[in-house]
């Protein structure tokens, strides 16, 4: 997809609704560790569609404090949101990268981040 066509804000809210309808499925099928990659990506993708209707230019990243700090600017209220990109950020390393000593969140865990996204 040419770079032009990432700008629509609100193809970016779709795909994050269908990545929280994938959470749910994979809490369903007791896969934690995926369900928290796609609330991960699910919240990257939220944060991207605010700042994209802001006229903001996408970068190619995937820190979501980092986003979140994009997005205070224009809505500080945002900044409450600071302690969930903090924990759902893990998620995401959780199930990409193999690290040593690192654990999956629980499910209540990540049921509760889920319920604060939504």
């Amino acid at each position: 997809m040419p770079p032009e066509q990432y700008g629509y804000p609100m193809d970016w809210l779709r795909i994050a609704e269908r990545d929280l309808s994938r959470v749910n499925r994979c809490l369903r099928d007791d896969d934690v560790e995926a369900a928290g990659f796609f609330l991960q990506q699910a919240v990257e993708k939220f944060l991207k569609a605010f700042l994209l209707s802001k006229g903001w230019r996408l970068r190619r990243l995937h820190d979501l404090e980092v986003l979140l700090d994009d997005a205070a600017e224009y809505d500080a209220d945002l900044e409450r949101f600071r302690p969930l990109c903090q924990q759902v950020t893990g998620y995401y390393l959780i199930e990409r990268y193999p690290m040593v000593g690192v654990s999956s969140p629980g499910e209540a865990e990540l049921v509760s981040a889920l319920q604060t996204t939504q």
